[in-house]
């Protein structure tokens, strides 16, 4: 079968004419192109200690680095969405110079109750819509983020899903995590306060409260809210200070009168409507919710918050226009590879809580998304952001690894180099380290000419001088999503 429309998106092939060896063969006949190339689902499970490394890995890089992403384990029964692919989590464990990978499946509910009945069971995000389906009419993968909460490793859905516990040391699936009082299901991109812990989130759904908010404390008090909104949304993140969290309600929504009729969600760009976001005291309620009005746009992640005074700063990664634009030659998939197009670039919005007054305006004008900052910085003023670069002609691949300072929008950025794609790096402080960039960033990197993958480690005060070390991987890792670091971890 010729695959022309994953041709126009990037490589299926290398320059040889090889596909992904460790691909499973199922995909050869279908043409979407995130199932081939650098986003080609693996089919095995791996574990290797002692991987080789080129220069040498730091003594003080001491932990895991973990990164989510979708890997369908069976092939997709209707045309499938680069987001309907099973949560599997790539990890490489540092300690005294030496690293050590594996790969799992999150093994949620969905997946077990596909491999019970020996196939795939839900259609996926571009419908239609089951709702006689078990579980529900969309399977929860668990795909799309990771957090560390008081020791746990956490797996979270876009979608607002149940959380799922693995293990730091192995990956395991510990299973659902559900303390009395959390709802059953969380959104991805909550966060957690390095200062006291605290888990903060939020979640969404089709219908009322289209919106829930609360806070999880580590001895496991729960603080919750609804929150009124219009209908129902899409917001992607939430920002926290160490008084505040920001809510988002974007002007990108679908027609629930056609999801109802229809079982499809057909999203809008609604220009005549504000871009809002709420503000709330951290322990709030719905009452005490300040909403401001900004220009209308769309959000996947923020960079950083922090407060000035009466003044909250909320940077991110604005997309001015999210309308979509299906190219007409991808036939069914074309609305999909539309709104994968990422194109966004660095934002600042101000909300003065003493006045109401608002201001917004660009930080930069480079395409790039998936921010990291230093981890003891949620919620505090912010020098540095570390982001994705994303090429236009190849979308929701990362092609460069930019380092800004968020107070003049300056910007470094190391290029992988062609057919090379990184991934989420989170920023690594170093031990004793006093200034905000003192420390290394992580991604791992795919080389599609190779079909092979490493991990590269940058001084992030440095990055323009390239990786200090190179650990090579047993196995290719699958363009995903969102990573973590979580610091003094062993493997079992």
């Amino acid at each position: 079968m010729a695959l022309e429309i994953t041709a126009r998106y990037g490589k299926a092939l290398n320059p040889r004419g090889e596909a992904p060896p460790d691909a499973p063969a199922w995909i050869g006949g279908i043409d979407n192109p995130y199932l081939h190339g650098a986003f080609a689902p693996v089919c095995h499970e791996t574990t290797a200690a002692d991987l080789p490394v080129w220069g040498e890995l730091p003594r003080d890089l001491h932990g895991v680095y973990v990164r989510n992403g979708p890997n369908n384990v069976h092939p997709p029964t209707n045309r499938y969405h680069w987001f309907d692919g099973d949560g599997m989590v790539h990890a490489v464990w540092f300690g005294d110079g030496r690293a050590r990978y594996a790969n799992r499946w999150v093994r949620t509910p969905g997946l077990a109750l596909e491999e019970e009945r020996g196939g795939p069971i839900w259609p996926g995000v571009l419908g239609p819509f089951d709702f006689g389906l078990p579980l529900g009419p969309l399977k929860d993968t668990a795909n799309t983020d990771l957090i560390a909460f008081d020791g746990r490793l956490l797996a979270l859905w876009y979608e607002s899903g149940c959380l799922q516990e693995l293990d730091p040391r192995t990956l395991a699936t510990v299973g659902p995590f559900r303390p009395d009082g959390l709802p059953g299901r969380i959104s991805a991109h909550s966060k957690v306060d390095p200062a006291t812990g605290e888990l903060i989130w939020f979640s969404y759904g089709d219908r009322a409260p289209y919106m829930r908010y609360g806070v999880l404390a580590p001895d496991g008090t729960v603080h919750r809210t609804d929150i009124t909104l219009p209908g129902p949304r899409r917001p992607h993140d939430l920002g926290v200070t160490p008084r505040f969290s920001i809510l988002h309600d974007f002007p990108v929504f679908f027609d629930p009168e056609t999801f109802a009729r229809t079982g499809k969600r057909i999203p809008l760009f609604h220009r005549d409507v504000p871009t809002r976001f709420g503000v709330i005291p951290r322990h709030g309620t719905d009452a005490e919710v300040r909403w401001f009005d900004f220009a209308p746009c769309y959000m996947l992640h923020v960079v950083a918050c922090w407060e000035e005074g009466d003044t909250v700063v909320m940077i991110g990664c604005r997309t001015a226009d999210p309308t979509l634009r299906p190219d007409p030659r991808d036939g069914k998939i074309a609305a999909m590879l539309s709104g994968i197009k990422l194109q966004a670039n660095l934002y600042a919005w101000r909300m003065d809580l003493r006045t109401g007054a608002t201001s917004e305006g660009d930080l930069d004008d480079l395409n790039a998304e998936f921010p990291m900052i230093h981890p003891d910085r949620l919620g505090l003023p912010t020098r540095y952001g570390y982001l994705a670069r994303i090429p236009y002609e190849i979308p929701a691949t990362f092609d460069g690894l930019v380092k800004v300072d968020l107070t003049d929008g300056s910007r470094t950025v190391f290029d992988y180099g062609p057919g090379v794609f990184g991934s989420e790096a989170p920023f690594v402080p170093r031990e004793g380290a006093t200034d905000e960039d003192d420390g290394y960033l992580v991604t791992f990197v795919t080389d599609v000419d190779r079909w092979a993958s490493e991990v590269w480690v940058f001084h992030a005060a440095a990055l323009q001088d390239g990786p200090i070390a190179k650990v090579q991987l047993p196995v290719r890792v699958p363009n995903g999503f969102h990573a973590t670091w979580m610091p003094g971890v062993d493997p079992a």
